[in-house]
């Protein structure tokens, strides 16, 4: 059986150039192919009584055209194939997910407009693919200085404790391997916790110790890292679990990171949609480095080889 492909999202823009090394760097790693798509997009022609969606002329296609002049000559490249697809990009690009073992895109292209900071088929593969979907953002983004760090790549993970993610938990160590780079954990906690009322004359709940909890969430992701430990032994993992809010403690991650992985929202019976979820759209939104959002839960796909 052949091994699933990283799949490159392009149309042309600087922005889909940038997904496409990153793509490449990380099919070389996989020892997977590079397939770079461009969804070709074509708008409906009238006539009487009936639209009628006449496909663009001619059959080449620039795009691949500029991406083949890019690779051209280069000795590091994997397999590369293309693969020019019709249709709404943000419909076509997650049903190539099912076939995929990843699929990497830019955060915004051509067609957006300027001030967006996500674009709309980003968020669609982010959203509704069954492999993990690394977006590239664009270069400059600044964010707020955080601890000090070690120097050497570094990926990046959310985990939240209380409903573990074990598909990010996985891609982040499996990435983190591939890449010879530190992992760090962040494992954020609210504080200070939602106030409970109570009614007159009813027992106060005790105070929270702040100290408690953080040694208790410790506990908590250290047990939950194990395994993933167990499989990497050779990744070196920094676990940090700093009250607040996630989403600002992982795009503060982001700065100089190679990667920050987070976790799609489940679905559940009250909401069977898929959706992002609030923190991997925070961090899609804002982070420095490339975000990969995973879906938590397995999807019908290719195995990887």
């Amino acid at each position: 059986m052949s091994t699933a492909p990283v799949i490159a999202a392009v149309d042309g823009s600087d922005e889909s150039l940038r997904a496409l090394q990153w793509a490449l760097t990380d099919a070389r790693l996989r020892g997977a192919p590079l397939r770079v798509v461009h969804v070709r997009q074509y708008a409906p022609r009238a006539q009487p009584d009936i639209l009628v969606a006449e496909p663009p002329e001619p059959a080449t296609d620039p795009v691949l055209e500029q991406v083949r002049a890019y690779l051209e000559g280069r000795a590091d490249l994997p397999a590369v194939e293309y693969e020019t697809p019709q249709g709404a990009p943000a419909a076509v690009l997650p049903e190539l997910g099912d076939t995929a073992q990843l699929m990497v895109t830019g955060s915004r292209g051509r067609g957006g407009f300027a001030s967006l900071l996500l674009g709309s088929t980003s968020v669609a593969a982010a959203r509704d693919s069954a492999c993990p979907v690394v977006v590239v953002p664009p270069p400059g983004r600044e964010v707020h200085e955080g601890p000090p760090l070690p120097p050497g790549p570094r990926i990046v993970v959310g985990l939240h404790v209380d409903s573990p993610a074990e598909t990010t938990l996985a891609f982040a160590f499996a990435e983190a391997d591939l890449r010879r780079a530190r992992l760090q954990v962040i494992a954020a906690y609210p504080w200070p916790p939602v106030q409970i009322w109570s009614p007159p004359g009813a027992p106060v709940p005790p105070a929270l110790d702040e100290d408690a909890v953080e040694d208790e969430i410790r506990t908590m992701a250290a047990g939950l890292l194990a395994v993933h430990r167990e499989r990497h032994p050779d990744v070196q993992v920094d676990l940090s679990t700093p009250p607040g809010d996630a989403a600002g403690h992982l795009v503060a991650a982001s700065r100089d990171a190679e990667l920050v992985a987070v976790g799609r929202h489940r679905r559940h019976l009250l909401a069977p949609a898929r959706m992002i979820g609030s923190v991997p759209q925070a961090v899609l939104l804002h982070a420095a480095s490339p975000v990969a959002v995973i879906p938590t839960v397995a999807e019908p796909g290719p195995a990887e080889q």
